[in-house]
């Protein structure tokens, strides 16, 4: 088997971080499919492949949620806390080799990171955009892109509008500091060792003092 790795969430400050990966036979099997990073697809057309990597492929899906990552966070680098990560997922499926989309500056460092976690041999191909570059990533990332929009979803109705989640995102912004302003923390879903939490914190309060 061969399989491709990808996570969504990563620089989020609300919800969870997901990292899927996704497995198959052969690089071919993908051929059929419209698949490429997902950021590039409209959301129907990723729940569409989704939908359809979920009853024909082997996957595997792990889900950190903020407090996992804070905590994650007080212990490794953000990156090494993604190489773990990626290493859990493809436990899930142990292929004999895994593309992998590199969080590190150092694509090959990245990829030694990754196999160290590993309990079996498997061959890691790390590359930076390799959700671009190679199909059997292109369907880990919309695994994981369809995952995580569903928990921000969740978050929708259980918080009303959140936004995406990023700190660039107005609509999350304001969300957090309307949330602080109402109860002096942020809420549960907000990764609280983020500089743009722990920032939007102070500032807020202070507005008040």
């Amino acid at each position: 088997m061969i399989c491709g790795v990808d996570e969504a969430g990563k620089g989020s400050v609300l919800g969870p971080m997901v990292v899927a990966a996704v497995g198959c036979r052969e690089a071919g099997d993908l051929a059929p499919l419209p698949i490429r990073d997902s950021k590039a697809l409209r959301p129907k057309q990723r729940e569409a492949i989704y939908e359809i990597l979920l009853r024909d492929f082997a996957i595997s899906i792990v889900t950190i949620d903020a407090a996992g990552i804070d905590e994650a966070r007080s212990r490794m680098s953000m990156n090494e806390c993604v190489a773990e990560l990626h290493a859990e997922a493809l436990m899930g499926l142990q292929p004999e080799s895994a593309y992998v989309d590199a969080c590190d500056v150092n694509a090959e460092r990245y990829g030694r990171t990754v196999a160290d976690y590993l309990d079996f041999p498997c061959d890691i191909i790390s590359e930076h955009r390799a959700d671009a570059r190679y199909k059997i990533v292109g369907a880990a990332s919309v695994v994981a892109k369809v995952t995580r929009d569903r928990a921000i979803r969740d978050l929708d109705e259980q918080y009303g509008n959140v936004g995406s989640g990023y700190p660039s995102d107005p609509v999350t912004i304001e969300f957090l500091r309307g949330y602080v302003r109402d109860y002096g923390n942020p809420p549960p879903c907000a990764r609280r060792s983020w500089k743009t939490v722990t920032n939007l914190c102070q500032t807020t309060i202070a507005d008040f003092l």
